[in-house]
């Protein structure tokens, strides 16, 4: 099997990078993805008991107040975060705007659902636990959205004298 270099035309310069260029908004969102994967995903596999009481500690304990303990649930709730987590550990490493898209749309997509779950479901809680919850899973959910959204493409003139 052969391979051909690309055409010329289709190599990124300093005006006109890659198609497959990372944006700043997407490496931020796709980082976030996977500190919140490793802390939510290690945490409800590893400790699924500690998870349901505690989670998310700081902010409050939101799992305990919404049903009996379900070691299966949990732990699948946190298997699920580590496999979303790996895929960001592979599109941090293999950057490719397709990759970016598919991982924002199951990011995005997870993220939505959990929220729209949630946010008809506070009326268990106290308002400030409602309240922080909302914004911590809104903010999870736009961080798919943000790995999904590719760069703006430069829109810069070429310098005086030079071809376009």
């Amino acid at each position: 099997m052969t391979s051909t270099a690309p055409a010329p035309t289709d190599r990124p310069t300093r005006d006109r990078p890659s198609r497959d260029r990372v944006g700043r908004l997407q490496l931020a969102a796709l980082i976030g993805t996977i500190v919140i994967a490793a802390v939510v995903g290690v945490w409800a596999y590893v400790l699924p008991r500690e998870f349901y009481d505690h989670f998310p500690s700081f902010l409050g304990e939101w799992i305990s107040q919404d049903g009996p303990y379900n070691e299966h649930l949990i732990r699948d709730h946190g298997a699920q975060y580590l496999a979303l987590g790996a895929a960001s550990v592979t599109a941090l490493i293999w950057r490719s705007q397709v990759v970016y898209r598919v991982l924002g749309i199951a990011w995005a997509t997870f993220g939505v659902l959990h929220f729209a779950y949630h946010v008809t479901h506070l009326d268990h809680m106290a308002p400030a636990d409602g309240i922080a919850q909302v914004i911590v899973l809104a903010v999870a959910a736009l961080l798919g959205i943000g790995i999904a959204v590719p760069p703006r493409r430069s829109t810069r003139k070429p310098a005086r004298g030079t071809r376009s």
